[in-house]
């Protein structure tokens, strides 16, 4: 992307923040019982939090997304060299803005980098104080619970008791639908796009794949790469896995050059690419790997893997856990072709929420660009999302 189309944002120049909470004291305790004595957010915010603070909306990013969701953020303390020109823009800049479906102009957003994160906030990439390291391997498992709680921290540190709206997309959703369950009080209105209550076998076997492709890469070193080669084709390989249920089939075609580009990176391997498509994939996990850290991937995959609403929240039954949000309003999002996330998944999520008697609305984006739609169209997804905020 050129400088000439980065300044198009109607937001300009936005600056990551961060904020930090906690003391030896009073650590942050994972769901596993892990601890840290301090824990570090890095996000941004775009409109204007009004008066009695009832206007803010929290917005959960996707598997490798940022706390940058819009406007142009050119460097973040600390991030180099990952923060490469692809995250200047930010990645939902098309939903974000005055009279966008996130309107500016009516509306607070927050968008907080995941704890575990490499933009930012404390992650396998931080300096443990006790080491002087990266934390690496050592850094705590993460859960979907510990991501919401830690952002619940940010919202009590901005004063906001209560939500206009959760909003998040794909893995985004998972956490926005957590936040709803666990914290039903504060927020009425929830947007999940593309996502779901369960994980899927199909996910399952995925992610496993991914996990696999970084283990397995002779520069893992057991997740202490830092200051030697990083697994970089190990990660390559996993952002390979995942790319083509992202995208659709056709899509990828689309994209794909007309010439075959064999990388240097490959040079001595056996098999040489011989279709422009197998060029495109291999492009899209060598460019990955310079915007992301494998452990913070691996720890969000983890994440997605033990997503369990039913552990977090100690109910019996799906059912019941809904049962908290039944003054909520739901919006569903669809999409066709989804790869990652299917039409299935969404079907379920929206039984679970008529059984337990919440309201909900369901909409189905017919797109040939897969699971990626949500990020990639917004004249498909704007109506439907400013409607439903206006409403509720």
């Amino acid at each position: 992307m050129t400088d000439q189309e980065i300044e198009k944002s109607d937001l300009g120049e936005v600056e990551t923040q961060f904020f930090t909470f906690g003391d030896k004291q009073h650590p942050f305790v994972f769901q596993t019982g892990e601890t840290l004595a301090h824990v570090t957010l890095a996000y941004e915010t775009y409109g204007t939090l009004n008066a009695d603070r009832s206007n803010a909306i929290l917005l959960f990013h996707a598997l490798s997304g940022s706390q940058h969701a819009a406007g142009i953020n050119r460097s973040i303390p600390g991030v180099a060299p990952l923060w490469n020109e692809d995250l200047h823009l930010g990645w939902w800049d098309d939903f974000i803005g005055p009279d966008k479906a996130l309107d500016t102009n009516q509306y607070f957003i927050i968008c907080a980098n995941y704890v575990g994160g490499c933009y930012g906030s404390s992650g396998p990439t931080s300096i443990n104080p006790d080491t002087r390291k990266p934390f690496a391997r050592s850094f705590p498992t993460v859960m979907f619970s510990d991501i919401v709680n830690s952002q619940v921290h940010l919202l009590d540190h901005l004063g906001i008791a209560k939500l206009h709206a959760v909003v998040g997309g794909s893995l985004g959703g998972l956490c926005a639908t957590n936040f709803a369950v666990r914290y039903p009080a504060r927020v009425d209105t929830v947007i999940s796009i593309a996502s779901a209550v369960e994980i899927s076998i199909q996910q399952r076997i995925t992610n496993y794949e991914q996990i696999c492709a970084i283990e397995e890469d002779k520069h893992f070193n057991g997740g202490h790469y830092y200051g030697q080669k990083h697994p970089d084709r190990g990660l390559a390989l996993a952002r390979m896995i995942s790319h083509k249920t992202f995208i659709s089939l056709d899509m990828m075609a689309d994209r794909a050059r007309s010439e075959v580009v064999r990388p240097e990176e490959d040079r001595d391997k056996w098999y040489w690419l011989s279709h422009p498509v197998e060029s495109y994939l291999r492009n899209q996990g060598l460019k990955f790997v310079k915007r992301f850290d494998a452990n913070t991937y691996l720890r969000i995959i983890d994440a997605w893997q033990r997503y369990n609403l039913l552990t977090d929240t100690g109910k019996a039954t799906l059912e019941e856990v809904f049962s908290a949000c039944r003054h909520q309003h739901h919006l569903v999002f669809t999409i066709t072709r989804d790869a990652c996330f299917s039409p299935e998944q969404q079907e379920q999520q929206c039984r679970v929420l008529r059984k337990a008697r919440v309201p909900f609305q369901h909409i189905t984006v017919h797109s040939d660009k897969g699971h990626d739609s949500f990020l990639l169209e917004p004249e498909l997804f704007t109506p439907h999302i400013a409607y439903f905020l206006r409403e509720d």
